[in-house]
């Protein structure tokens, strides 16, 4: 177990997470593999727990004995990073494993809960009017980000949230971190990081538009990179998953 110096007073508790994340908290997200739940700590704190499942084959042998971190790990390294870049995240409380021997078994990251109230599902099937000064915003964001050298592999609608500040700017923090590229972003990654977004065509061209000034890129050019790469990941992913809104592609 690793913990922030910060929240040292919540340690006895938070060991205690493992053995009470089935039968308590509140459920975020649960898929396949990974669940999410909330918890309130005893001195009010509000946490999301994170749990990574066990991994299988050939991915055990390589996280267990070291030859790549666990996602937990890694979501629980990143952050600094973003930091650094000066850019926001939820705040790392905890990192748990749980091994049997020298074998990962689940292992738990911890971090604060995010004030923010809104994620990208929102523009699925926005209307024209509601969302011309946040592709804006999102187009100069995601320029920022790459320009510093970060680049979220997992760039999909729920793992960007935000909101707006007293001042009325949108605000943004990333989240679900493990799969971060800390590094040059060239043209090419960077027109394909928006690939597996929500939203209408009008949509991505005006973020594209906001993108590609933010850069320093031709228009047309970023424009024509952004549409190949969602229609080559949505048509592959349509095959196999439904959505509850037209695609445009």
């Amino acid at each position: 177990m690793e913990i922030n110096k910060k929240y040292e007073h919540l340690r006895d508790w938070i060991a205690t997470l493992p053995k009470r994340f089935e039968s308590e908290g509140e459920h975020v997200y649960g898929g396949q593999r990974n669940w999410i739940k909330k918890f309130t700590a005893p001195d009010g704190t509000v946490l999301n727990v994170k749990r990574y499942h066990r991994p299988r084959f050939i991915n055990l042998l390589v996280y267990s004995f070291g030859l790549r971190k666990p996602k937990g790990q890694r979501a629980w390294e990143y952050p600094a990073e973003i930091y650094k870049r000066g850019f926001d995240t939820p705040e790392p409380v905890a990192y748990m494993e749980q091994r049997q021997g020298m074998l990962l078994g689940y292992s738990y990251f911890v971090s604060l809960q995010c004030p923010y109230r809104h994620d990208m599902y929102e523009f699925g099937n926005a209307r024209k009017g509601t969302y011309e000064d946040f592709c804006s915003a999102f187009g100069r964001y995601t320029a920022r980000l790459h320009n510093a050298g970060i680049l979220h592999r997992d760039y999909s609608p729920g793992n960007i949230l935000w909101d707006k500040d007293e001042n009325g700017n949108f605000v943004f923090s990333l989240v679900d971190i493990n799969r971060l590229q800390i590094g040059p972003v060239s043209k090419k990654q960077g027109c394909a990081n928006f690939a597996r977004l929500w939203g209408s065509m009008r949509f991505f061209m005006l973020t594209a538009r906001s993108y590609a000034t933010a850069r320093g890129y031709d228009i047309n050019e970023t424009e024509r990179l952004i549409t190949a790469a969602r229609k080559k990941f949505w048509t592959k992913y349509l095959k196999k998953h439904t959505v509850d809104y037209r695609v445009e592609l």
